[in-house]
């Protein structure tokens, strides 16, 4: 169990350090955000571009992984909507918001750092797989399901366009886009220009986390407790154990189903929270889930960690 804490608690820590450190007012909420602008539009970028232009696409890309993966994701999503349906009494633009927020997993912010020191830099192929996918997916099918339960879905195609526009000018995406474009095309970087992205990628994910601590400051637990409850359930139980179970089922390599299992053992992200604000429903239910949730996930994550 102490080999295990070893792996988590220095992140965490990361993250109560920019939590307090904004809270206190020793770190303003203008720096966070300029610490956060850094990091989403330039530092991760990097880091997934020189991830994934040198990721083994075949192995990458199992079918498997993704299946366990974005299965349990799916299956997170109905049951936040049932959930809040059917316990929480509430309308089903609400239920739609919540099911977002339970499916939406911290994969980068939270999840490679974790990966990274529990199974090594070298472990991370199957994280960079699922992140790829993992924004338009859960936004696709967010605002697929929203556009239904409204006016009958007359603004799906609408909708779908302008998810479609932003992820094309989404910093995250586009770094993922490049690094597939340097892959197929086998031309390496030249020398300098690759060194400079590394180093702006070393800084990505200690700078991230700090900022993600900065940036919970905000988000009040506040709200529905039983709405907060059921998402963070959902989010931190129901996920990994489905994945889990979907993972062995369809025999997926035990280096893959560790990446799968941990990463979907990951809080909310703050995308939740950008997805209800966007559509004004279940708003605080989903900004309390995020701050509730990383600092539950401090020991759930630790408990899968120990399973795996």
């Amino acid at each position: 169990m102490l080999d295990v804490l070893a792996v988590t608690v220095p992140v965490f820590l990361i993250i109560g350090a920019g939590y307090l450190a904004v809270w206190r007012g020793l770190f303003s909420q203008g720096q966070v955000d300029g610490l956060m602008v850094f990091t989403q539009r330039f530092a991760i970028p990097c880091l997934l571009f020189l991830a994934v232009s040198t990721l083994d696409l075949a192995q990458g890309f199992d079918w498997r992984l993704l299946v366990s993966y974005y299965s349990g994701a799916m299956a997170c999503f109905v049951a936040g909507i049932l959930g809040t349906l059917f316990w929480l009494r509430r309308g089903a633009e609400d239920a739609v918001a919540v099911g977002f927020a339970a499916m939406f997993a911290n994969t980068v912010l939270l999840g490679l750092p974790i990966a990274e020191r529990a199974f090594g830099a070298d472990s991370l192929t199957p994280n960079y797989a699922i992140i790829a996918l993992n924004a338009a997916f859960c936004y696709l099918t967010g605002i697929t399901a929203m556009e239904l339960v409204r006016a009958g879905g007359g603004g799906f195609l609408r909708g779908v366009t302008t998810v479609a526009r932003s992820m094309s000018r989404n910093s995250l995406m586009l770094g993922v886009a490049a690094g597939i474009a340097v892959n197929l095309s086998g031309l390496p970087l030249p020398g300098p220009a690759d060194e400079a992205i590394r180093l702006i990628a070393s800084a990505a994910l200690p700078a991230a986390l700090f900022g993600l601590g900065g940036v919970l400051v905000q988000y009040k637990p506040e709200g529905d407790a039983r709405g907060i409850f059921l998402c963070c359930a959902i989010a931190l139980i129901l996920h990994p154990a489905w994945t889990w179970g979907m993972g062995r089922l369809l025999g997926l390599e035990e280096g893959p189903f560790r990446a799968a299992v941990l990463t979907a053992a990951m809080a909310p992200g703050v995308n939740s929270y950008l997805f209800a604000a966007m559509h004004g429903k279940a708003v605080r239910i989903s900004a309390s889930s995020v701050l509730i949730g990383t600092a539950a996930s401090v020991f759930t994550v630790s408990g899968w960690l120990l399973l795996l």
